[in-house]
């Protein structure tokens, strides 16, 4: 794992298309900023994983609640307004 420092409105550049800049900073948080082709999914991680294991109970033709993914991306936008 690369470890980089950054301070507020610095940027990491990921391959020719993917900036990752450093918005704001907070007591225990940051926000950041990604700008990406439209073709790149961007997610947290902790929808990720939650649309995984949906995948997986799918595929064992298991019925799912896709309830919690939905509630962890409404939750977050949200709270952005």
């Amino acid at each position: 794992m690369l470890i980089l420092t950054r301070k507020i409105g610095e940027s990491i550049i990921i391959g020719d298309d993917i900036v990752i800049k450093v918005v704001e900073t907070g007591k225990n948080s940051i926000r950041i900023g990604i700008d990406a082709p439209r073709e790149v999914s961007v997610l947290r991680q902790e929808v990720y994983e939650s649309i995984q294991q949906a995948n997986i109970l799918s595929a064992k033709g298991e019925k799912t609640d896709i309830t919690k993914a939905a509630k962890l991306i409404v939750g977050k936008e949200s709270k952005k307004k």
